[in-house]
Parts: C-alpha cells; sequence; structure tokens
C-alpha cells in the first residue's frame, strides 16, 4: 500500500491587534481552502501552533462575505475541527516527519510565528532536507524567524505576500507592528504581486510558494501538491 504524502500545517496562535480591541487570529479560509485542495488530492494534514490546541480565528474571517465553500465544508468537518482544536505545539514537530509545510495567514503570524524560534529552526530543517515551503498571506512573515539560523535566505528571493496596499484597504496597517512587504524587501526580497489587489498570485522559487491574498491560498496549495507530486520517484 502506498505511503500518502504528510504535510504540516503551521498556524498562528496570536488574537491581538495593537492600538485596539479587535481581534485577530488565522484567517479562516486560508486554513480551509489548503485544507481540503491538500485532503481532496490524498494527502494526509497536521495542524500545529506556537502554542498548541485551538488557534484564534480572526472574526472578520467568519463574515458572511468571507466565508467560502471550504469554510463551510469545514463547519461539518468533525474531524477536521477536532485536529484544529488540538494542533501540536512547535516543540513536539520535526520537519523529517512531513513532506513539506504549509503556513496559513492571518494577521497573527506578523507577532509570534516571525519571531518564534522553534518556527526558524523548523523551517531551517525543511530547508536542509530540501522539503517545499507554502506560505500565504501573511503567513510568509514565518520567513523571518529562520534568519537566525538562515542568515541571508530571503536576499534576491523571488516571493510574494499580503500587500501593503490591500493592508491599507484592510484598514489595520496603524493596528500592525510592520508592513509585510516593506519588511520582506528590506530584508532582500524579490517581491511581486498581482495588478489588481486582491487578486490571486502566487510565486514559486526552487521550494518555496508564497501566495499573496486569501484568494491565493487555495492555488499556493495546488502548487504545493503539484511540486510533490513532480519530485516524487515513479
Amino acid at each position: 500500500m502506498e505511503q500518502k504524502n504528510t504535510i504540516l500545517m503551521m498556524l498562528t496562535s496570536h488574537d491581538r491587534l495593537d492600538n485596539t480591541e479587535d481581534k485577530t487570529g488565522v484567517w479562516l479560509g486560508e486554513m480551509t481552502d489548503p485544507y481540503y485542495e491538500l485532503l481532496d488530492a490524498g494527502f494526509v494534514v497536521m495542524m500545529c501552533s506556537p502554542l498548541g490546541g485551538a488557534p484564534p480565528v480572526d472574526p472578520m474571517s467568519k463574515l458572511t462575505e468571507h466565508i467560502t465553500a471550504s469554510n463551510r465544508r469545514f463547519l461539518d468537518d468533525e474531524v477536521g475541527q477536532h485536529h484544529f482544536k488540538n494542533t501540536l505545539p512547535l516543540e513536539n514537530i520535526k520537519a523529517s516527519a512531513f513532506d513539506a509545510v504549509f503556513i496559513a495567514g492571518g494577521h497573527g503570524p506578523l507577532w509570534d510565528l516571525a519571531r518564534h524560534p522553534h518556527v526558524g529552526r523548523i523551517l531551517c530543517e525543511f530547508v536542509d532536507q530540501e522539503k517545499p515551503i507554502a506560505a500565504v498571506c501573511h503567513g510568509p512573515a514565518a520567513l523571518f524567524a529562520m534568519e537566525a539560523c538562515r542568515p541571508g535566505y530571503l536576499q534576491g528571493r523571488r516571493l510574494t505576500a499580503f500587500t501593503n496596499m490591500e493592508e491599507s484597504i484592510v484598514m489595520r496597517k496603524d493596528n500592525i507592528p510592520y508592513e509585510l512587504e516593506t519588511r520582506l524587501v528590506e530584508n532582500g526580497a524579490d517581491f511581486t504581486h498581482a495588478v489588481v489587489p486582491f487578486m490571486a498570485h502566487v510565486v514559486l522559487d526552487e521550494n518555496l510558494i508564497t501566495g499573496q491574498n486569501p484568494l491565493s491560498a487555495a492555488p499556493a496549495a495546488r502548487t504545493l501538491i503539484e511540486l510533490i507530486r513532480f519530485a516524487k520517484p515513479l
């Protein structure tokens, strides 16, 4: 019997925005869209977060206009909800147990995934083992945690993420520690984006896959699936 590929899905545990009572957390569709793309492709998905347990969900991502087909599917998925409520803590994660990692967005990663030492360790392990890393929207903030063990990783790296323009449109730029696009460019990244804000845009650079925004979550997962299948020996 063929062994299934196992994907690590990394989620934020951070739930607070700066200078406001508004909450943040995982952007639900950026978890559910790739989760079901991967499951439907026959992959196994395991979830982790800095604190373990149930990650916070950005309340905005639950509003009617943000409810995707995958969100509705998740509401009826007892197994998926069990995994989400019982994410593994990062200290127990080893890249050797997985074929790739997918980092979901929401504003939370700007705080915790960007500076968590275990995030840096785990992602460096994936790089050393030549395994794919995928990240969407604010998920690429996790790449900053790699700088401690992989200085210069972002230099010249082609990628994308939630843009400064999109940050202005959602009116949260005064409630975050930094604008992700600006900081990625400051670290030497070759940053690209869709011509129109909030349109899907995915960039593949060797084993790094990045998606710009919520609409890019499913395409980023499909790119990851194809990358793994292409690399897998026949």
